[in-house]
């Protein structure tokens, strides 16, 4: 990834390819931001009037490059959009999340940069950690599958490699807060960047196998515990849910266990994730056009792995368990067909109207083994409906909960770290939809409002007085259209900051 160094020198002498600095959409023009007063008095003031002149407004996204002035170490200066100035109040400042985005459009533009020193707005660590999540995420690229070139030095944007170095300025290398906040968005954005990796992955590639062998060599790295159920401890356990998914593919289910303890935490979160390396929707066939991007099917499990691992790199005072449901979703004359009855590791029955809702199926099954330690609280995590998408779009999850306050405070974790999510209903009536002649319960229910059906199902796999949420992340967890702010084409990380967000408030005794 992106080094990333604080300094408190000024930008003209700074030694760098490229100085990036903030502009704001005032109401007047373009305005330039806290951080680049050295850069606008090297224009004798009137950069923003140069930026104008260039077409720049100081829009979110948009991004202006111009000549550095006489006397900058530096050639280039690329002046990046925040949006809206804020007010007029004093405690009035730049909102987190569009540093993040401007941070993480000024990266992706300098593919190809060896240094670039970032001139944004800082007023304390929150800034200095946007801005490195910003770059650090905005940087990234999936190199391992470019033609002759090794996944180490591979240059995935037009031959060019991704930033190399950032430096922020106004960050104080010697305060303890700044170098803290650094060093989160460090651990954070090197695990969610894991993830984007693993979701970009091609499934021949990523087998439940590979991905359970992955989240081994990571336990080993950083002290925690893992445990892998293979296809034979699934039968003799009785994980009826993952082994009907999994029966009509070669590649092998897997359900993996991965503990983070703290020795003085009193709180226990139970994070689980939908792990289906490839879906084509087994018998129930997926149509044509519905194939290519899913391998991105196991997100929910990628984001649960890169967030107890990310709890780890912090040492949050809280203990964390992952639960990846690991199957393939293949037809075959082993494969589970619409009609057949599955036993779940709960004891409960199943009756499987539709092979392609098997999500839920592998979800059911890791969520009553996650209830078996009785945890504080569950979440689970998973690309599960494309009812959500039709409800929410592409860019914003779905939050539903058996408790309306814990559903609050997921949601408002969400939006704190800048994963946009919404608060959704579980509603009873629904419930009758999945009644069932020959089983305890139907994986289908209503057609309208199948989101929701898909929250009532899982509802029924978590243990009794267990609090517990579901994000279904379908949406925002693999972007098929252009890249935006710091988000890249392809797999996005979704859900991870949510849930280390709620794993530091947990630890914090603040998880309500």
């Amino acid at each position: 990834m992106t080094a990333l160094t604080l300094s408190t020198a000024a930008a003209p002498g700074l030694r760098a390819d490229a100085i990036v600095i903030g502009v704001a959409k005032g109401a007047q023009g373009p305005v330039v931001a806290p951080g680049a007063e050295a850069v606008d008095k090297a224009y004798d003031g009137k950069l923003a009037g140069v930026l104008e002149t260039l077409g720049a407004s100081g829009a979110e996204g948009e991004l202006t490059k111009l000549p550095a002035p006489a006397g900058f170490k530096a050639p280039l200066v690329v002046a990046v959009g925040l949006g809206a100035e804020p007010g007029d109040d004093e405690d009035a400042g730049y909102d987190a999340e569009a540093l993040r985005r401007a941070a993480g459009v000024a990266a992706r533009a300098l593919t190809g940069t060896r240094k670039a020193a970032f001139a944004l707005p800082v007023d304390g660590p929150g800034a200095i950690g946007a801005i490195g999540e910003g770059i650090l995420l905005g940087a990234y690229s999936f190199d391992a599958y470019r033609s002759g070139q090794d996944a180490g030095t591979a240059k995935a944007r037009n031959g060019k490699a991704p930033l190399a170095e950032a430096t922020l300025l106004g960050g104080k290398p010697r305060d303890a807060a700044h170098k803290g906040a650094l060093a989160r968005a460090v651990a954070v954005c090197e695990e969610l960047n894991r993830a984007r990796d693993l979701i970009n992955m091609p499934p021949n590639d990523l087998t439940p196998a590979a991905f359970a062998g992955i989240t081994q060599t990571a336990a080993k790295e950083h002290g925690l515990k893992v445990q892998v159920l293979d296809d034979k401890a699934l039968v003799k356990g009785g994980y009826g849910g993952i082994l009907g998914v999994g029966g009509g593919s070669a590649a092998t289910p897997r359900l993996v266990k991965l503990s983070y303890r703290h020795p003085k935490a009193e709180k226990h979160l139970a994070f689980v994730g939908k792990g289906i390396t490839y879906d084509s929707g087994g018998i129930s066939l997926k149509p044509a056009g519905h194939n290519e991007t899913m391998k991105c099917d196991m997100s929910g499990a990628a984001a649960v792995f890169a967030a107890v691992v990310a709890a780890a790199r912090l040492g949050l005072e809280v203990n964390v368990t992952g639960w990846l449901a690991l199957a393939e979703n293949m037809p075959s004359g082993s494969a589970v067909r619409p009609g057949d009855v599955l036993r779940m590791y709960s004891g409960k029955t199943v009756e499987v109207l539709n092979t392609d809702a098997e999500g839920r199926l592998v979800l059911a099954d890791a969520l009553w083994a996650a209830s078996q330690e009785s945890p504080d609280a569950i979440v689970d995590v998973a690309t599960l409906t494309g009812a959500m998408m039709l409800a929410l779009g592409s860019r914003t999850f779905g939050v539903m909960a058996n408790d309306d306050a814990f559903r609050s405070t997921v949601y408002e974790a969400a939006e704190e770290v800048g994963e946009p999510a919404w608060p959704m209903p579980l509603p009873e009536h629904l419930r009758k939809g999945m009644d069932s002649t020959v089983a305890d319960i139907a994986n289908m229910g209503e057609r309208m409002g199948g989101g929701l059906v898909a929250g009532l199902f899982l509802r029924e796999f978590v243990g009794e007085g267990i609090t517990w949420a579901h994000l279904d992340i379908a949406g925002p967890a693999f972007n098929e259209g252009g890249p935006f702010g710091y988000t890249p084409k392809g797999g996005t990380g979704s859900a991870v900051r949510t849930l280390v967000r709620l794993a530091e408030l947990t630890a914090a005794g603040d998880l309500g």
